[in-house]
């Protein structure tokens, strides 16, 4: 496992026990961070408009469309620190 992973998967873990929690914009781009370095670039048709939550979901992780898993999880080890207080 390389040290970017192990940095990630502990930034994973970390993230459920943070001080307090994020606001909603945060929450959405802790989200897409975990997805996009974990699953990689977003697919299946958007959710419908109804559907709140699942579409700000799928909208946020297409943002990260084209980012490396390298970046992805950089920016998450990096915004998870910066919660923790």
């Amino acid at each position: 496992m390389s040290d970017l992973q192990a940095r990630f998967d502990e930034a994973v873990a970390q993230s459920k026990t943070l001080p307090e929690r994020p606001d909603n914009l945060t929450l959405l781009r802790i989200y897409a961070l975990f997805k996009q370095g974990t699953e990689g670039d977003v697919s299946g048709a958007r959710p419908g408009a109804m559907d709140f939550v699942a579409r700000a979901k799928f909208d946020a992780w297409e943002m990260l469309k084209g980012k490396s898993k390298e970046e992805v999880q950089t920016a998450y080890v990096e915004l998870i620190e910066s919660l923790k207080g």
